[in-house]
């Protein structure tokens, strides 16, 4: 009769064949595979067996992160690092006190190794599990390899509460940390714009790297109280400071390292925390104003202005008659190639008509900033809505003829609203002298609603008493913070908007740096 092979003597026999494929992948290139996916087994205990589950994430730098679960011991997402040496994977829970050293199979769908722990070893077998058939592979997604928590807090001063989800990276922390705020006009905690999640891309990169987020929903969107149609950016500034408490009381929060990244007004909003009592540790402005809010609302496009569903009419009218002018011109230069012209007297010809476009072009648009400016200050000036909405919708109809009259109404009120009262008074260099935390400015040079120059030379200034500002200018960026169009990743075929790179990396960098001071 043969003799049975005790547990103990197939863990001896496995590590062996562990150490032999490592000694032989040791000799062979390394080469690169995606484990990401669940990978779930049975663990074979006295008594019966244990089910448990690795959850692996392929993280953006090349890395890897997994956490465990096994349900019957209420292990729930216990982070566990991963180290490969070819097709040998080890993975370890240090806090748990075991690992598991697995050989990967040929068509890697299996991790053949030995479980390990004080104490005991044993034989183990995990198979990769694919999504459900029943789900779609693009709604499919893996846990990420951080704490996800909803959350719900008090601004006492307004008697409400703010809603938000707080990321927090795997370990032990203290971890720095972020308020993320948004851009005028009421936004939820993804700062979500078409198919572009500006708040919610933005945490999940700082989070995988080390930085804890928060993000909320603007007063009065997603889950939180209040009324997003009388808010003004004096409450949104009680807001971030009530967001900044709760986060000082949370655990694994380095309450030294609490502060904001702001985009638009958001960043704004950050430089005025930063020059109040218990200021943030530090600010990142992302196309925060130096100009007026007077000087930059006139400065915007009409469309983005009266934010309305129908297209300027104006503004599309005068691109129609730009098209036609080049299109004359082409039709010219071809009339004088036929007749004998040379390249030289043609691209004469077709500069003047370049720079004649050019002079008209910028003639209409001081006429068109001339106007924005003359509906603004009648806003600013007739304190009665009624008053001013009739003055000021007879205007954006006379400039607008094809607008609905519903659309003009609802732009009318929105021009009288009190965040628009407010932020036509708004300085934001009277706070700046007031600033000592760090500041990071940034700003993209392809931005069309508030131009990067300007503003960060008027921020600058008024920041030149405080010595730890870092300003820069990247280039092509828009005001989303998007990186161009040509760098967008294809996800079902169809190319993606993205946070620029280059902003991801100086922003995290930069937050990290902070913490080491």
């Amino acid at each position: 009769m043969k003799k049975m092979v005790s547990g103990s003597a197939w863990g001896w026999v496995l590590l062996f064949l562990v150490g032999l494929s490592i000694r032989t992948q040791a000799q062979a290139p390394a080469k690169r595979y995606s484990l990401e996916g669940q990978w779930r087994g049975a663990l074979t205990v006295p008594g019966g067996s244990l089910p448990l589950m690795i959850t692996v994430t392929e993280l953006a730098d090349g890395n890897r992160f997994a956490v465990l679960d096994v349900p019957m011991q209420r292990v729930n997402r216990e982070p566990m690092a991963v180290t490969p040496r070819g097709d040998t994977l080890t993975f370890e829970a240090e806090r748990a006190g075991c690992r598991f050293v697995g050989h990967r199979s040929a068509d890697g769908q299996q991790l053949l190794g030995v479980w390990q722990q004080t104490g005991y070893s044993a034989p183990l077998t995990l198979l990769f599990v694919p999504p459900a058939t029943t789900v779609a592979p693009k709604t499919f997604k893996f846990p990420p390899p951080y704490r996800v928590e909803e959350v719900s807090l008090p601004n006492t001063a307004d008697h409400l509460r703010l809603t938000g989800t707080l990321t927090i990276p795997a370990g032990e922390g203290p971890f720095p940390t972020a308020l993320l705020l948004s851009d005028f006009d009421t936004q939820t905690r993804d700062a979500v714009y078409s198919d572009y999640a500006l708040a919610g891309g933005l945490a999940d990169f700082l989070t995988r790297r080390g930085i804890a987020v928060l993000r909320l929903d603007d007063r009065g969107a997603g889950q939180s109280e209040g009324d997003s149609t009388t808010v003004t950016t004096t409450e949104r500034l009680r807001d971030a400071q009530a967001a900044l408490s709760f986060l000082r009381t949370r655990p694994l929060i380095d309450v030294a390292h609490v502060g904001i990244v702001g985009h638009g007004e958001g960043g704004n909003i950050g430089l005025l925390a930063a020059a109040q009592p218990l200021p943030p540790a530090f600010v990142v402005t992302l196309a925060a104003a130096g100009l007026s809010g007077r000087e930059l609302l006139a400065e915007q496009r009409p469309s983005l202005l009266l934010r309305s569903g129908v297209a300027d009419t104006a503004l599309l009218g005068w691109a129609r008659r730009q098209e036609q002018g080049r299109e004359v011109a082409r039709r010219q230069a071809d009339k004088l190639r036929a007749a004998g012209s040379n390249a030289a007297q043609v691209e004469t010809y077709l500069e003047q008509q370049r720079m004649r476009q050019k002079g008209e072009d910028r003639k209409r648009t001081d006429a068109l900033r001339k106007r924005r400016r003359a509906m603004l200050e009648i806003v600013r000036q007739t304190t009665d809505n009624s008053q001013a909405q009739a003055i000021v919708a007879n205007m954006i109809q006379q400039d607008n003829p094809n607008m609905p009259l519903a659309e003009v109404h609802n732009a009318a009120v929105r021009l009288t609203s009190p965040w628009y009262r407010q932020y036509l008074n708004f300085d934001p260099q009277a706070a700046l002298s007031g600033v000592r935390a760090p500041v990071l400015l940034l700003h993209g040079t392809g931005d069309d609603i508030a131009d990067a120059q300007g503003n960060l030379d008027l921020l600058a200034k008024g920041l030149k008493g405080n010595k730890l500002v870092t300003t820069q200018k990247l280039e092509g960026i828009n005001h989303l913070f998007q990186a161009p169009t040509t760098e967008w990743p294809l996800i079902n075929g169809q190319p993606r908007p993205v946070m620029a790179p280059a902003a991801l990396e100086q922003i995290q960098s930069w937050i990290k740096a902070r913490t080491k001071e």
